[in-house]
């Protein structure tokens, strides 16, 4: 599923300078908040974007929108589609040392369209694309969290998306193919003390989410996004953090969507959860939060097993219970911290915890996205794993209450 939302960013990687805030206020991803950037940023920054602002329905005209399920073709569908308003290649995963010393990292790149038509300009800065990139480590043995962000224009070679060969880049963080082929992806950022130089192969086939790739997030006409996943990466490479090498292999996951208008008036953000079995399957739940605290009905999953088939299922078919919750000491938002996932018709009930609570981006928006394990029981077997979590939409008012009533 898979965005954001948020606040300026500063205890990691570089502030954002004036002119990056021009190109965000341009692109109608924060409205509001660009009269109140010059004014604040001396102090606290903008005012909060929210996940309403980045994917709701606002100024939509002559773009294009997801009505009914396509055919996808690939690599060409690994690439950018320009015609609509967003877009995102979102890495994530955990990796192991072979003394089992254990991360997490994120690895995401996000294009957001200024103008649905190129403007017509010699100019090699002319752009009518902006890039964002999220880069985060999480070391579980010393609870450290390592986040960084950054902001460019799709121009001048600055950040961009090709397809043949793939690369997606914002300066130089990247993941890029290998010469004709699309896998193994590497991918590579490094920032302050941290670095990342990872390979990942996908270890089973593309997954088309939702209804053959078309996924809806809402009744609407046009309120869905087209969505695939690469749920099983085998990952190998190193990491340096602060000095010191790791070798380290594990599993990663990608999820490629793109779209115009993904959320209803109504939406306020989603759970978003991926998870990767050690018996070899995978399960992707996403519940959309409604403005009023309640549980959108088009909320949905999709299970894979472990030769790569896949089933969905809708709201209908699973619960998930908020067990315990943790307040950010840098923006103050309350989230979710420990859940209970059940789904009766399938024998499944398993319990989902942080490796470490303090996994929030507070970055232009602010989000908790983070490493976590996974114990319970399916069909009376117990099952284990790993996972990420995103959770988007608890700065808006009214959801703390949400949270605190466990639901």
């Amino acid at each position: 599923m898979k965005m954001l939302s948020g606040h300026h960013y500063r205890q990691h990687g570089k502030a954002h300078h004036p002119a990056v805030a021009v190109i965000i206020c341009a692109a109608a991803l924060i409205s509001s908040a660009c009269s109140s950037w010059f004014d604040n940023e001396a102090d606290n920054g903008p005012e909060a974007i929210t996940v309403a602002d980045v994917l709701g329905d606002g100024d939509i005209s002559g773009y294009a929108r997801a009505y009914v399920p396509r055919e996808f073709s690939f690599p060409l569908d690994h690439g950018a589609h320009p015609e609509y308003r967003h877009e995102w290649w979102y890495y994530t995963g955990n990796l192991e040392t072979d003394t089992g010393r254990h991360f997490g990292f994120q690895l995401t790149f996000f294009r957001f369209s200024l103008k649905p038509h190129m403007i017509e300009r010699r100019s090699q800065w002319a752009a009518t694309q902006m890039m964002m990139a999220h880069f985060a480590l999480s070391d579980i043995e010393n609870n450290k969290f390592y986040p960084f962000e950054r902001t460019s224009r799709a121009a001048a070679g600055l950040a961009g998306i090709t397809v043949q060969p793939f690369k997606v880049w914002v300066d130089d963080w990247v993941a890029m193919g290998h010469e004709d082929n699309v896998w193994p992806v590497r991918l590579h950022a490094a920032q302050e003390a941290v670095e990342i130089e990872l390979n990942l192969t996908p270890g089973k086939p593309v997954v088309l989410q939702g209804e053959r790739g078309l996924s809806r997030k809402g009744s609407e006409p046009g309120n869905a996004s087209y969505y695939y996943s690469y749920t099983r990466l085998q990952t190998q490479g190193r990491l340096h953090i602060d000095g010191d090498d790791y070798a380290v292999t594990g599993l990663s996951w990608l999820d490629r969507e793109w779209g115009t208008s993904s959320l209803s008036k109504d939406q306020s953000g989603w759970d978003w959860f991926a998870l990767q079995l050690v018996d070899g399957r995978e399960l992707m739940f996403y519940q959309l939060r409604r403005k009023d605290g309640s549980v959108d009905p088009f909320s949905s999953g999709i299970a894979i097993d472990s030769r790569g088939s896949a089933r969905s299922f809708t709201a209908q078919a699973f619960t998930i219970q908020t067990m315990s919750q943790w307040q950010s000491p840098h923006t103050h938002i309350l989230y979710p911290s420990r859940w209970h996932i059940s789904m009766p018709e399938a024998a499944l009930d398993i319990e989902i915890v942080p490796l470490m609570s303090g996994q929030e981006l507070h970055a232009s928006l602010n989000y908790w996205e983070g490493a976590v394990k996974i114990q319970g029981t399916y069909r009376d077997e117990t099952v284990t794993g790993y996972g990420y979590v995103e959770l988007t939409g608890y700065d808006k008012a009214g959801i703390h209450d949400e949270v605190k009533n466990g639901h």
